[in-house]
């Protein structure tokens, strides 16, 4: 993934430093020259055919504005600084930035994609094409074939996804919304089977819904159809909402859980797990819909709501 320098015209003074740092012939020679390789100063100079000191100003010219990276390695003599390529783009955001705007950035994660599981029969995995691994075998759900599946159930237990956080870490975080598609699991199906299910963000409980059943009266309206009558069809759309001050399940307050309470610039991660608490009222399972099954086109979403830091 090529890495890019983002800026913008409201920040004069770092645009400035990159500006001053490609307005040099020498130091675009050296950019190129860091294109496939990493050099030293002593290396940089004789390429380049200038004095030492010269490559040397050059090089904290253009490591001073994040262009290139310079770190110290032992050499000969001591130790000598190695430079190589930091960025690969620059892009600069003439039209500056609105403060009253939010951004929105989403990243969508298979249901198969979990990291950890606890599962309980009944369960089971499916795809597109059909079953993954055999019913009610919890050990199925190690298959290298789960990052497929559509559909997963378990009557009990979790399921937990790593999301990478996404986006910068000098923006401001207002919201973080988590959305996907669930039922209770039950054998066949039960449209009165009530489940309790929980949702947890890094080990922190954000909220239990109450999902009122196991739906499988009529198809799920994304359903292939190898996937037979008579079993769970579909499920509703849950969403999450995080904010400065609570967590929100579908509109209700679900607990005092804050996005301050998640340390979220402390990690490179995010984890979420859904699934029955031990001593849930109503341990009655779940079914996580991806986006080829059940009613809603979506995996399992989480999206970061943010202003651009200035």
């Amino acid at each position: 993934m090529p890495k890019i320098l983002n800026l913008n015209a409201d920040n004069e003074e770092v645009l400035c430093t990159v500006a001053k740092a490609l307005s040099s012939p020498d130091r675009i020679k050296i950019i190129k020259l860091l294109y496939y390789n990493s050099y030293n100063i002593g290396e940089i100079a004789d390429l380049l055919q200038i004095p030492a000191s010269t490559a040397a100003l050059h090089v904290r010219i253009l490591e001073g504005a994040s262009l290139i990276h310079v770190e110290q390695q032992p050499g000969c003599r001591g130790s000598m600084k190695l430079c190589s390529r930091k960025n690969d783009f620059v892009n600069i955001r003439l039209n500056g930035l609105s403060t009253g705007v939010d951004q929105i950035s989403t990243v969508s994660m298979p249901v198969g994609a979990y990291t950890d599981c606890k599962i309980i029969p009944t369960c089971g995995l499916a795809d597109t094409n059909g079953y993954i691994g055999y019913e009610d075998r919890p050990g199925d759900f190690f298959l290298p074939a789960r990052f497929n599946a559509q559909l997963l159930w378990s009557a009990g237990g979790f399921v937990e996804y790593k999301f990478p956080y996404g986006i910068e870490s000098d923006v401001k975080l207002k919201q973080l919304v988590l959305t996907f598609e669930a039922c209770s699991e039950a054998a066949n199906y039960r449209e009165n089977w009530k489940s309790d299910i929980t949702i947890w963000i890094n080990g922190h409980e954000c909220g239990t819904w109450r999902c009122p059943g196991d739906f499988g009266a009529r198809r799920g309206r994304l359903n292939p159809s190898w996937w037979e009558n008579g079993v769970t069809q579909y499920g509703l759309l849950t969403t999450l909402t995080l904010t400065e001050k609570a967590a929100f399940i579908n509109n209700e307050e679900s607990s005092r859980t804050s996005l301050s309470d998640l340390s979220l610039k402390d990690n490179s991660f995010i984890t979420v797990r859904i699934g029955n608490k031990d001593d849930a009222v109503y341990t009655g399972g779940f079914n996580l819909f991806g986006q080829k099954f059940g009613d809603y086109e979506q995996d399992i979403n989480l999206s970061f709501i943010y202003q651009d830091a200035l």
